[in-house]
């Protein structure tokens, strides 16, 4: 696609469901984070200790995210030097990314912060952007590393 007023406004679209992605996960608004993916969607999380990566439905991403996020009082992630790119119905997207859990504790130690990046591959359906593969990629975990069992 020629980087054209067409090509920005693709290029805006992705940022927008990709930031919507996080904000909607923040707000344990699983039904609208399940419009962020595609039917299908090959699931990566090998640098958090799975042992491959998966294919999922959306609605097995979100019970997932759900059964580890519910016990936490509060979730945030931060995203950033977010870059895209588009080629006709698919796009590859990168950006970085921070997720802070908040419980508070006992033993007083009531936050974890997981660091790294996200690669993202994007296809075009009925007009709409979809995530077909999500991959977090881990730099480091710090804070309190049994925060749900604290």
């Amino acid at each position: 696609m020629p980087k054209s007023s067409d090509y920005l406004f693709e290029k805006d679209k992705i940022a927008e469901l990709i930031n919507n992605l996080f904000i909607f996960t923040d707000k344990l608004d699983w039904n609208n984070v399940e419009k962020c993916f595609a039917e299908k969607v090959y699931f990566d999380m090998i640098s958090m200790g799975a042992e491959s990566a998966v294919v999922l439905s959306p609605g097995q991403i979100t019970d997932m995210w759900d059964n580890g996020l519910k016990n936490l009082e509060a979730v945030h992630h931060q995203t950033g030097n977010l870059k895209i790119d588009v080629i006709d119905e698919k796009a590859v997207a990168f950006c970085y990314g921070t997720a802070s859990h908040f419980k508070k504790t006992n033993s007083g130690e009531n936050t974890r912060t997981f660091v790294g990046s996200y690669d993202f591959y994007l296809t075009k359906i009925n007009e709409e952007w979809r995530i077909d593969s999500f991959k977090f990629n881990l730099k480091y975990v710090d804070g309190n590393l049994n925060l749900e069992n604290d």
